[in-house]
């Protein structure tokens, strides 16, 4: 089957809604859940300072999937690949409002992320078999509407609801939901699969997968899992060992499932480090505010939910200014400086009390909310702009899982400094709760600064011969 079949007029009306539907739905589990978090710890028993398991396993689930993708796909066909998807998704909302203990959450949440991990790649397949590329930009464009509007009503959203319903709710919105995106699919989606058959690099997948795990496996048990330092380093050194023995594995073997000749392209590099490294930080941020919010400061769950809207309002604004700015500046003045402002808004936010007057609050989460979002947008586009049409799907499936990976790395390491300082209170100079979170943001944004000397590494020309086409396609 061609890679581009001519679609009757329903379908292609209808299709780019259903693909929307799919962004929307992923998006918005991914913001809503962080605001119900202490509500979720309640319910459980469990301390709410140790429920980031419930982020990471889905984000790392995700991020272990993203590289088998496209192959499934074109396996599979795009219409079978696409409900399953949903189906796998809606099932795993299902299973978390059924959960009784963090465990069963945390496993339910990997079902989740199995159909998320294949939703919005094949969506974006989908779109580009479907479609010729004078109409990309128009139909990218739609579609990625609703998962800015995600972040915009997840937290809100998800704060009204544990407090006026149950935490439960926050997953069984999603039923009905699925349930149309499913319908959809079967009606409006083509069965579309690539005109080439390459062979999957299953042992590169497991290697790099085993990597991923283990590595986020370690982070977690210097964290929530409480693990002994010694099990944690074999742990870690598993991971590292993985990781290499697929670097040089991939490095002589046909169509490995990244190849290290990406890295020959100096601005690919520098924004594949550079992301892995500064998202360490921003990741962090939309897990440790609600917490704060409602854990240190006593706000209630609507309160908190209500007070995340600067964020998201201004994030969204960002990225209408990114790339002019961008453009007047070059990559390395912007990443360089939006990476320093990033850090040390994030310290910033360790400097927030009981007394800090709310306007303050609402205008200094604003603030980082628009710095969070130029950083996506400027990374991002930096990482695949000069490479060329050959390298640029390989390159982008690398992207999407670093991305992934780093946010629940973030998190992690957000968790795990966390409860650090949380069992040194009454010690240490630590004397509360609130302190604990201070001291956590004062970190995790000296460790978002450090990656300004990534960025560093760009040349003033880089990205210069950019094409606009590349720049309105990326999303983070």
């Amino acid at each position: 089957m061609p890679d581009r079949a001519p679609l009757d007029a329903t379908t292609a009306r209808w299709l780019p809604w259903v693909v929307a539907i799919a962004f929307f739905m992923q998006s918005l589990d991914g913001t809503i859940l962080n605001t119900a978090l202490p509500a979720m710890a309640r319910d459980l028993a469990e301390n709410p300072l140790r429920m980031q398991g419930v982020v990471i396993a889905y984000m790392l689930t995700v991020a272990l999937l993203i590289p088998a993708s496209g192959w499934i796909a074109d396996r599979f066909g795009t219409r079978r690949v696409f409900f399953s998807a949903i189906l796998l998704f809606s099932i795993g909302s299902l299973l978390c409002a059924l959960s009784s203990s963090l465990n069963m959450l945390v496993g339910a949440r990997v079902i989740q992320g199995l159909g998320g991990s294949l939703m919005l790649p094949v969506g974006r397949l989908v779109v580009l078999r479907a479609y010729p590329r004078s109409e990309l930009v128009r139909i990218m464009g739609f579609i990625t509407i609703p998962g800015l509007l995600g972040p915009l009503i997840g937290p809100t959203m998800g704060g009204w609801m544990v407090q006026f319903l149950t935490w439960h709710w926050i997953f069984l919105i999603n039923l009905p939901v699925g349930l149309v995106g499913c319908y959809a699919v079967w009606k409006f989606i083509p069965d579309l699969r690539g005109s080439e058959r390459t062979r999957f690099d299953s042992l590169g997948f497991v290697l790099f997968g085993a990597a991923m795990l283990l590595i986020t496996i370690a982070m977690e048990g210097l964290g929530e899992l409480q693990l002994p330092h010694l099990r944690v380093m074999l742990l870690l050194f598993a991971g590292l060992a993985c990781l290499a023995a697929y670097w040089l594995r991939a490095g002589h073997i046909d169509n490995p499932l990244f190849s290290p000749s990406l890295f020959k392209t100096r601005t690919f590099a520098v924004g594949i480090l550079g992301n892995l490294f500064a998202r360490l930080g921003s990741g962090a941020l939309p897990f440790l505010v609600p917490l704060l919010l409602q854990v240190a400061l006593g706000y209630s769950p609507s309160e908190a939910g209500m007070s995340m809207l600067p964020l998201a309002g201004a994030a969204m604004f960002a990225k209408s200014i990114a790339r002019p700015l961008i453009e007047r500046l070059g990559y390395r003045i912007v990443l360089t400086g939006n990476t320093l402002a990033l850090g040390v808004m994030l310290a910033a936010l360790g400097l927030v009390t009981e007394h800090t007057p709310y306007p303050l609050l609402l205008v200094m989460l604003a603030i980082a909310g628009a710095i969070n979002s130029l950083q996506f947008t400027a990374m991002n586009t930096v990482t695949l702009i000069d490479l060329d049409d050959k390298a640029a799907s390989s390159g982008n499936s690398l992207l999407s899982v670093v991305a992934q990976l780093s946010l629940s790395l973030g998190v992690a390491c957000a968790g795990a400094l966390l409860g650090g300082f949380t069992a040194a209170i009454g010690n240490d100079g630590v004397e509360t709760v609130l302190g604990a979170f201070q001291l956590t943001f004062l970190t995790v944004g000296i460790m978002a600064m450090l990656a300004a000397a990534i960025f560093l590494q760009l040349s003033p020309q880089d990205g210069r011969r950019a094409r606009a086409v590349q720049e309105q396609h990326i999303e983070h």
